[in-house]
């Protein structure tokens, strides 16, 4: 199998597809003015899922008109596509089973580049104002503002913008170029994937990915190398791709997080995903990438929403 290129190919919910026009969001009449609008285009989040149209060109997004009562819900300016104005409104869970209502992770994967950005984008902030609803400082209500990229105190004024949690994800490799998985404790059966984790206050990139390298399976790595990142609305992270370099292979697992790991050959990969004795990381996800990435190309195998 041919080295893999020094970066990841295009990555889903990765692709620059939207204007996002921040400068407009400081206009308080832009929303009510988009609303008003029929030309607007409206993506209707129920829950964590949107109405999907399969057709013969894939997956599309529903799209429509802003509603009556809209302006009495959560929205968001979301910029434009193809001169259109895109907005994502915050609408009721659903009731009851509607069989063209799909999560981020069930039909990411499958979306135009546009339409990921659309519904990720919204899933974040929606995601993001539900946890946010009161002053950090004060424990007063806040309220949307700034096309609902901002939310503002009621009492003290303070204003709190969205946020988004760094973390970086890692494929590790050792001398005998032998890729190592790991099965989360939280994992379902067979379920494994490359090493994650958060980035610490103070710390940078690369080393977060030696500490939480260390801290879960206890080998030390160096050589390492940044090969793309993906917005990860679940709820609120970035995820930052790197490889690296293993400088031994004995493992000393960190039991309240990692049930499993082992290193494996290509072979031994194919082997395990053709027997069911291992299920991989889901298409929509980079750790997907990442894997493809060490092994040099697509990885057959079945489509997993989440290993979770």
């Amino acid at each position: 199998m041919a080295r893999a290129e020094r970066s990841l190919p295009p990555v889903p919910l990765g692709t620059a597809a939207l204007e996002r026009r921040s400068e407009l969001r400081s206009d308080a009449a832009l929303v009510p003015r988009l609303l008003a609008d029929p030309g607007s285009r409206v993506l209707r989040l129920h829950g964590d899922s949107v109405a999907v149209r399969e057709g013969d060109d894939g997956s599309r997004l529903v799209l429509g008109p802003p509603e009556p009562g809209d302006a009495l819900r959560l929205v968001v300016y979301l910029g434009e596509a193809g001169g259109v104005a895109h907005l994502g409104v915050v609408d009721d869970p659903p009731t009851g089973s509607d069989p063209a209502l799909r999560t981020l992770r069930q039909v990411g994967a499958h979306l135009g580049a546009t339409d990921a950005t659309l519904f990720a984008t919204t899933l974040a902030l929606a995601n993001w104002h539900r946890t946010h609803g009161f002053c950090s400082r004060c424990g007063s209500p806040t309220t949307a503002v700034l096309a609902g990229w901002l939310r503002r105190c009621t009492v003290d004024g303070s204003e709190h913008y969205p946020r988004t949690d760094p973390a970086v994800i890692m494929s590790v490799v050792d001398d005998d170029d032998r890729l190592l998985l790991a099965t989360g404790r939280d994992f379902r059966r067979g379920g494994m994937s490359v090493l994650a984790g958060f980035v610490e206050p103070g710390e940078t990139l690369a080393a977060a990915v030696a500490r939480e390298v260390y801290e879960e399976v206890g080998i030390e790595v160096d050589d390492v190398t940044y090969l793309g990142d993906q917005p990860w609305p679940f709820p609120s992270s970035l995820m930052v791709g790197f490889t690296a370099r293993a400088h031994s292979t004995e493992l000393r697992l960190q039991d309240d997080e990692i049930a499993a790991a082992r290193w494996f050959s290509r072979d031994e990969l194919v082997a395990a995903i053709a027997d069911g004795s291992l299920h991989i990381p889901g298409p929509l996800s980079i750790a997907r990438r990442l894997l493809e990435h060490w092994y040099g190309g697509p990885v057959q195998a079945p489509e997993v929403v989440s290993l979770r």
